[in-house]
């Protein structure tokens, strides 16, 4: 029996949107460091320099092509990239677009009759990209309060949509006119992915982008592998060793990745190397919507996610940078760049659990991208 699951929907981007920063002389000190970095402009170098702390036990991150690592890991490390995944979901939805074998503003319901109900006959393929679907919240997730093994629970595609249907109240919002953050979106696009192409959305993965961008430390794991490769940062929640789990996640947040790989992802996609120029003038276009009531992942009533799934964030500076974060038990990850390239990030934070590793996220994107 599958046990009910909900995507995982972090908010690491309220980092981002709520001011929340290391003031430079509150810097967080790793344990026997003797002072906090002095400088009002922190450098990703000073951050890491005081880290590990009570609040993260190691990090690595890659700013314009050179590894660092903090703490117990290595600037090589695999990582569970969470809701980093959802960037290459995009991507390769989009390149079907491209190939005319999806229809960016065709009911989504027109490729996955039996995955979405009648009622949802509205929601566009573009509205699924762009999360002004009006799906209803996914499923709940088992958690540490579940009791141990919590964390090696899966469940099905088909199955978790199906229950997270099932569980929907009342008549759905009119689509396309309000941004909802939700990982149910990606799901249905994996599930349309596997429909028109008759093959599994891994071998889509491998084929579009993880082969010819020759990302060697990219893998969507079996639904039945727990395991991660090896460099990695041996993650725990509550005490408890996680560094084992399931990637149920899937088109939603269930790749394994490294910084390299990332960056290397990230330079691709923001040349134009993955999709046309019509398609790739998606990957950057946000939706004039509202912002959703429950959604605290953009600053104030405008959306902030676009088509291609990533997010725009305005750096102190006032440049605009793009990205995409993501998060898996004892794992929060992300990448960011500005829109030329001429700066960017892959940061992977190990969190304790003991407080909020938001600001640091925030300390570091702003620290990388900011001139």
């Amino acid at each position: 029996m599958y046990v009910r699951l909900a995507v995982t929907s972090l908010l690491l981007t309220s980092a981002l949107t709520t001011g929340a920063a290391l003031p430079a002389a509150a810097a967080p000190v790793a344990s026997g460091a003797t002072s906090a970095p002095t400088s009002a402009n922190p450098t990703v170098r000073d951050i890491l320099d005081h880290l590990p702390d009570d609040i993260v036990a190691s990090a690595l991150t890659r700013q314009d092509g050179v590894g660092a690592a903090a703490g117990p890991v290595t600037a090589d490390a695999y990582v569970r990239i969470g809701s980093v995944t959802k960037a290459f979901t995009n991507t390769v939805v989009l390149q079907l677009i491209a190939e005319h074998r999806i229809d960016l503003d065709a009911p989504a319901r027109r490729y996955v009759p039996q995955v979405l109900p009648a009622a949802y006959d509205g929601v566009t393929v573009h509205h699924l990209l762009d999360h002004t679907s009006g799906l209803p919240k996914p499923a709940p997730t088992p958690g540490p309060a579940d009791g141990p093994g919590w964390q090696l629970e899966s469940v099905t595609p088909e199955d978790f949509v199906r229950e997270s249907f099932a569980a929907a109240p009342g008549t759905p919002p009119v689509p396309g006119s309000e941004q909802q953050y939700n990982g149910l979106n990606s799901f249905v696009l994996g599930l349309i992915t596997e429909k028109v192409t008759g093959h599994s959305f891994g071998d889509e993965l491998e084929r579009r982008i993880i082969r010819p961008l020759r990302l060697r430390h990219t893998s969507l794991p079996a639904a039945d592998d727990l395991t991660i490769p090896s460099p990695h940062a041996e993650v725990y929640v509550d005490g408890q060793d996680v560094t084992e789990q399931s990637p149920y996640p899937w088109a939603e947040g269930g790749l394994i990745s490294t910084a390299v790989d990332l960056d290397r992802f990230t330079t691709a996609l923001f040349r134009g190397r993955l999709l046309p120029p019509a398609e790739q003038k998606l990957v950057f276009e946000v939706p004039a919507a509202t912002n959703g009531p429950d959604n605290k992942n953009c600053a104030g009533t405008t959306a902030c996610y676009s088509t291609g799934g990533l997010m725009r964030h305005q750096l102190p500076d006032g440049e605009e940078a793009w990205g995409r974060t993501g998060s898996r038990p004892g794992w929060d990850n992300g990448f960011f760049a500005t829109r030329d390239l001429r700066h960017r990030l892959v940061y992977s934070l190990n969190p304790t659990g003991a407080g909020d590793d938001l600001p640091y996220i925030k300390a570091l994107i702003n620290a990388a991208l900011t001139e």
